[in-house]
């Protein structure tokens, strides 16, 4: 209680943005909700001196976060008191449902100033997210050289490198030393790139022979050609995938990379920052797919939740009905033996769990290009002992169990052997599913999980059946 009368006492209490920094933010560097309340506090009284002091104290990725725990109609008021400078980034940081929405509010003219501040990579991001009318009126608006290097970025396909790259990189001819490379950067600061870690050394036709990277080259003599200490570079093909790129930095640890178009001549550079979004990007649509489910975001409408969900639960309502349809097949022994109907949706279920790990660790594996030709047949084999073996450990345990509840040996073995059967064709649909998808250039991760849960439901329910008819019956 104390800590919230602390809070409110401030609100109105001049305090420099490290201060204000510091209160809205929590220990493990979240948005506090105290903090949105001041921004929501502000806004109600029409305090835009106090929105704008409050929102300049943030990191833009704050000022992002922020918005994302804003309505639509505080968004619309708060954003005009954002200076372009400070919009810049923070357009950036935005996710994709709220950054259109938040353009739709900015003006061109306004717009066009805060681009020119992003590197091009950025800039083109946040361009392509306009419609066509506003797309024109923003470029239109803007100064030769950024609005080219933006129209470049947005000809190449979309998740590409060439979407990825910054258009501003630092290179030097072949016959420079340390000493001219240092003062011609230092004379065209303006021009630098905000962040980059390496100069690339190209010849006459622009080809990267190498790279120095900066920490190198302030502790140089500058009589020092620049070929005597660069190093080699992994070149990115302007139109490698995204994901292709990302795997190739962290393979090889990189910082940055020269992106190079089909010539060989050097039109870019990609860095770790840019990377590691992707990463983030890969990592999350791949852990939906499992589910089937789009990212709803905070900002999803309910229409648009249904429109993505409802197809894959209706795909599971018929695979379900065919899993089930084994019962009828069997029903007569169903009503001859009760305990049966108890035992199917366990065991169906431990096989599903099952599945789902092995499922798991399959797409993983390939999307981190841990599985290929040469170790398929290994991996395969590893998964299948593997569910023989749980499926031998929890056949015992379920089986000792229904001997203990029942007194009836024959339908212990009987759900043993059924636990078994099901366990090992989680584990051969679980390894093989995401395998034969990825073979005919599908997302292993989008639908595997619909084929492995009708894999175990069947034969859960068909094993436990036919067993039954064999032994008990």
């Amino acid at each position: 209680m104390s800590g919230e009368t602390d809070l409110s006492t401030r609100v109105g209490a001049p305090a420099d943005e490290q201060d204000l920094e510091d209160l809205a933010l929590d220990e493990d560097y979240a948005l506090n909700a105290a903090f949105v309340d001041m921004v929501i506090d502000a806004a109600d009284r029409g305090d835009g001196e106090r929105v704008r002091e409050l929102v300049a104290a943030l990191h833009p990725a704050d000022v992002a976060d922020l918005m994302g725990f804003l309505t639509a109609d505080y968004r619309e008021e708060i954003v005009p008191h954002i200076a372009p400078e400070e919009l810049a980034e923070i357009l950036s940081e935005l996710d994709t449902n709220i950054r259109e929405e938040v353009l739709d509010i900015v003006a061109p003219a306004t717009l066009a100033k805060a681009l020119e501040d992003l590197d091009s990579d950025d800039a083109a991001d946040v361009v392509d997210d306009l419609d066509d009318r506003k797309r024109a009126s923003v470029l239109a608006a803007m100064p030769a050289a950024p609005r080219s290097a933006i129209e470049a970025s947005l000809a190449y396909e979309d998740d590409t490198a060439g979407r990825l790259m910054q258009r501003e990189v630092v290179y030097a001819p072949q016959f420079w030393t340390v000493g001219q490379a240092l003062e011609h950067m230092r004379g065209d600061a303006a021009d630098l790139p905000e962040l980059f870690f390496d100069v690339y050394v190209v010849d006459p036709a622009m080809r990267p022979q190498g790279a120095t990277p900066i920490s190198r080259l302030v502790r140089m003599a500058p009589n020092t050609l620049l070929t005597e200490i660069m190093e080699p570079v992994t070149e990115i093909p302007v139109d490698m995938d995204q994901e292709e790129v990302a795997y190739i930095f962290d393979k090889y640890h990189l910082i940055s990379a020269p992106v190079v178009d089909p010539g060989g001549r050097l039109v870019g550079q990609i860095t770790v920052d840019d990377v590691v979004g992707v990463i983030q990007e890969e990592s999350e649509e791949d852990m939906l797919a499992l589910a089937n489910v789009s990212d709803a975001g905070r900002d999803a409408s309910t229409a648009g939740i249904v429109r993505s969900r409802l197809p894959w639960l209706v795909l599971n309502l018929f695979t379900e009905t065919v899993a089930v349809s084994a019962i009828a097949v069997f029903q007569d022994e169903v009503q001859r033996v009760v305990a049966l109907a108890i035992l199917m949706p366990i065991i169906s279920s431990v096989g599903g769990n099952a599945g789902t790990q092995t499922l798991a660790v399959a797409v993983r594996a390939l999307a981190a290009r841990e599985l290929n030709a040469s170790n398929t047949t290994r991996i395969i084999l590893r998964e299948l002992m593997a569910g023989l073996l749980n499926g031998f450990g929890l056949a015992m345990i379920m089986g000792g169990a229904v001997w203990f509840f029942y007194h009836d040996i024959r339908l212990a073995l009987t759900a043993g052997l059924a636990l078994e059967a099901d366990i090992f064709v989680a584990a051969v649909g679980g390894i093989l599913a995401p395998l034969i998808l990825e073979r005919m250039g599908r997302d292993p991760a989008v639908s595997s999980s619909i084929i492995v849960t009708f894999l175990t439901d069947l034969m859960g329910f068909f094993a436990v059946l036919a067993i039954a008819a064999l032994i008990l019956l």
